[in-house]
């Protein structure tokens, strides 16, 4: 049982397939009985009244016959019904029920009962008023301070008010602007009508002022108005409350105060007289009704606010007092008074679930039975405890995580085609007359128990694309086997900084486990690739030396081998779909292999591609004891120019997107302009604002086209820079012979991002994860380790920082430093490592001095080149000859 469930009192549901709004559910004691108790009156769409007085036996009872007083069906659809001193000539309370065309005044009258079935009650018919206008609420009061009697004003769905003087129409007043009519509501204190406008303002009417207003016959302005004979409807005071309104309340402190509540779709607003903010509250939840009455606490005002997550909340002003659970969403409220319990909330559904409940706790007639002592055995306990031990020891050595299975659910095999495609796939290329290529790759899944639903999806790294990158099957038995293809091409002019794909597989197994399994394949490098004529100079060379006598080019390359130059088996010319072009060269006395191009990106995949092709060569002829290393310096200035031509980029990019967000700006200020003089009653010249509008719109197209051409070199250049990362890493791993999980460390602090972002860039990504590794496991004091990194990574002003930590951190690999993410390996370094590490600069003065020690070690790549050239590389005499 919970405590905050309303106490339901009495229940029941009206009719079946009714329908009902806040304004169907009325208290009060319409009888006119005396006895001060309320009778509730609800009204449905259907156009059936219920007059209901409860007396349940006990708490929670549903409604009885006796119940019910009175039933009556009045054709007309119902839209709200109110109690009060409607009859002239008394001041005996009687029912208005208004219709969508009609208001009638009815009174209900009690007759004693002879015999066993009780009193019976009958509806009269006082008086009726037809409607020329289709009604949507109404309110009464005393209107314009009449004492004894209460008036009638009816709203509109043209935003109309009509006033009835009980059994005589008045007058009737168009409101200003009106567009769709709101909630309606009249203030005694002031006089006045508070409605809420289309415009989203609450708007107070003064009565007096409606009633000497000029008649309105109809909506429009009459002659009469425009002369100036008649006054004017004018709004006595607005507040824009920036949200439609659910209802208004009017409720009074004393004599001298009242209050305006307003509930909006996601505030409720407490007004003075005046319209000026008392307070106002933002809501958890979407409202549906709300109740404001007196508190007990003086000066301050309670509300019921219903929303539709069925609760019931009371709030004291701004705070939340209470809150409770309903068994159904209301659209209307009311506290009333039955069998002298005060304080019974009553609440109603749009679908006629009439309850009546109060707040507070039901007490709990279970009692916990009694525990029986036993005496208590140390022994035993002591054997329980020891055996409890040993099972968490073996648990903790066996690991917390269950073994994996001896067999996967779901196998995965990815195999590429040896041919291309004899009908290339290729479409919409951007690659100059070279005829682009396609090659198949097929992926086969088999399953070992029962998938529903599988998902395949599959990466390569762009500019390459596939035909096809999202697969979905249905394993509804075990051991089925399905297999599908797709081919993969070049679209753009530049290379991949990979020619790895990835297979995932992501499917959930029968217990709801979510699984993921991999497999990757890699694409041929013929796919990029064409054979190409051997260059005899380049600006990047690089030379990779090994541990075993030199193979000849063509068996390691059988596919770029030229026919022409059967004698050159030392040389190999490649060239990229797009145009740049790659040489490689063996030694002919010596175990070393030069790579060389033109662009520094371009020898990456090549590089690669030679290390990976030798170690497989290798491998066949039954040598596991292969190397390969780097000597050479490594190239950073090279790497730097790649990097701040990317951060170039960026910086233009976002320079041109602040730009296009001003043109924007102002051309939606220049169209207003234009709107405003077009509208206007009095044309006015335009003072060449449609030529200034015409060179705007010429702008902004010209900067959208600026904006989307960045982006694409952005990305180009992205790509390059991964190319130029991979091969850096490559060549440090070579250097300092970096073990495969160091290489790791690597890659991660380097290739964080997989898709650039102006938001969250490459260069403030990396310069983070390089700090890290600075004052972690490369660090030389624990003063390094104690520095924070900023927690929120912004864009630099320039790479001129990004540069010296990655100098540094070749710096820190040269003199013996190692990677390693391990808790002890982030100690200090200084006593392994030899001649000693230099620490995190802290200041401008000291990065200067490291950047001028390491300019000694990191030279230009190109002017080592030309200085010391490797003798033993053959040169290209061969080629020219």
């Amino acid at each position: 049982m919970s405590l905050f469930k309303a106490r339901d009192w009495w229940s029941t549901v009206l009719g079946e397939k009714e329908e009902f709004d806040q304004g169907c559910l009325c208290l009060a004691d319409v009888d006119n009985s005396g006895s001060g108790q309320d009778k509730i009156i609800v009204g449905s769409f259907m156009g059936y009244l219920r007059i209901f007085n409860p007396h349940p036996v006990k708490t929670g009872d549903g409604a009885q016959a006796e119940d019910l007083l009175l039933e009556v069906h009045l054709r007309d659809p119902i839209l709200q019904v109110e109690v009060g001193k409607f009859v002239s000539g008394t001041e005996m309370l009687h029912l208005a029920v208004l219709h969508s065309r009609k208001l009638c005044v009815y009174s209900v009258s009690g007759t004693l009962g002879n015999v066993e079935h009780g009193n019976q009650y009958q509806l009269k018919l006082m008086y009726e008023h037809n409607l020329q206008r289709t009604a949507f609420n109404m309110t009464y009061g005393s209107f314009g301070g009449v004492k004894g009697r209460d008036l009638i004003c009816i709203q509109s769905m043209d935003g109309m008010l009509m006033v009835f003087e009980q059994e005589s129409y008045a007058f009737g007043r168009f409101l200003p602007g009106s567009l769709l009519p709101g909630p309606l509501a009249y203030s005694s204190r002031t006089d006045s009508f508070i409605t809420v406008s289309s415009c989203r303002q609450v708007e107070s009417y003064k009565y007096q002022v409606l009633a000497f207003a000029t008649d309105a016959d109809k909506k429009q302005e009459t002659e009469q108005q425009k002369l100036g004979s008649g006054k004017r409807l004018v709004v006595d005071w607005a507040l824009n409350i920036g949200e439609q309104a659910l209802d208004i309340c009017i409720v009074s402190f004393n004599q001298s105060a009242s209050s305006v509540f307003v509930l909006g779709e996601r505030n409720f607003f407490c007004l003075k007289d005046n319209g000026q903010i008392r307070f106002m509250k933002k809501l958890d939840c979407s409202p549906s009704c709300f109740l404001p009455y007196c508190s007990v606490s003086e000066g301050t005002i309670n509300t019921l606010i219903g929303n539709h997550k069925n609760m019931l909340h009371v709030y004291q002003d701004v705070t939340l007092k209470w809150a409770t659970q309903l068994p159904h969403i209301p659209v209307a409220v009311r506290v009333g008074c039955f069998q002298d319990l005060k304080g019974v909330i009553v609440t109603l559904s749009d679908d006629g679930r009439l309850q009546c409940s109060y707040l507070g706790t039901d007490p709990s007639l279970f009692q916990a039975p009694k525990v029986e002592s036993r005496e208590l055995n140390y022994d035993e306990l002591d054997v329980e405890l020891k055996e409890l031990q040993r099972i968490i020891k073996v648990v903790k050595s066996q690991g917390i995580w269950p073994m994996p299975e001896k067999e996967n659910d779901l196998k995965v095999d990815a195999m590429v085609s040896s041919n291309f495609d004899p009908v290339s796939q290729a479409t919409d290329v951007e690659i100059g007359t070279d005829v682009v290529p396609s090659i198949t790759v097929q992926v086969t899944l088999q399953n070992r128990i029962v998938l529903p639903k599988v998902k395949l999806s599959i990466y390569v790294q762009p500019p390459l694309v596939l035909t096809c990158d999202q697969f979905t099957f249905e394993f509804l038995a075990p051991e089925m086997i399905s297999t599908v293809s797709f081919s993969v091409y070049l679209k753009k002019s530049y290379t991949p900084s990979d020619l790895e794909g990835n297979a995932v597989v992501s499917y959930s197994r029968p217990t709801g486990t979510p699984r993921v399994v991999q497999c990757k394949f890699r694409l041929p490098l013929k796919l990029i690739c064409l054979p190409g004529q051997a260059s005899k100079t380049a600006n990047h060379k690089l030379t990779i030396d090994t541990n075993q006598s030199p193979v000849s080019l063509p068996s390691l390359f059988p596919g770029f081998a030229n026919q022409s130059d059967d004698d050159q088996v030392n040389v190999m010319g490649f060239r990229f779909l797009g145009g740049s072009r790659v040489t490689l060269l063996a030694s002919k006395t010596s175990q070393r292999y030069r790579i060389q191009s033109e662009q520094f990106e371009d020898l990456w995949l090549i590089t690669n591609e030679l290390i990976l092709r030798l170690q497989k060569y290798f491998e066949k002829q039954g040598i596991k004891d292969f190397a390969s290393s780097f000597s050479g310096s490594i190239p950073l200035q090279e790497y730097f120019e790649l990097i701040d031509h990317h951060f170039e980029l960026r910086i233009n990019g976002e320079k041109l997107e602040e730009l296009l967000s001003e043109r924007a700006v102002q051309f939606r200020a220049i169209q207003r302009r234009l709107l405003t003089r077009f509208k206007d009653k009095t044309p006015a010249p335009l003072q060449h604002l449609d030529v200034l509008l015409d060179g705007t719109y010429k702008q902004v197209i010209a900067l959208a086209d600026a904006v989307e051409e960045n982006q694409g070199n952005l990305f180009q250049a992205f790509t390059k820079l991964k190319s130029a990362t991979h091969l850096m890493i490559l060549l440090i791993g070579l250097w300092q012979k970096l073990s495969a999980d160091q290489i790791a460390i690597l890659e991660a602090a380097f290739l964080p991002l997989q898709e650039d972002m102006q938001e969250l860039g490459w260069e403030e990504t990396v310069d983070a994860a390089i700090s890290h590794l600075l004052k972690t496991c490369l660090s030389k004091s624990s003063k390094e380790q104690a520095l924070n990194l900023s927690s929120q990574l912004n864009i630099p002003k320039d790479t001129s920082r990004l540069k010296k930590h990655i100098t540094l951190l070749c710096d820190r690999l040269a003199k013996g430093g190692r990677l390693c993410l391990s808790n002890d390996a982030a100690a200090p370094q200084t006593m392994v490592m030899p001649g000693g590490c230099t620490p995190i600069p802290e200041s401008d003065l000291e990065e200067r001095s490291v950047e001028q020690d390491s300019t000694e070690l990191f030279t230009n790549h190109r002017h080592l080149i030309a200085e010391t050239p490797v003798p033993e590389v053959s040169s290209l005499q061969g080629v020219s000859e």
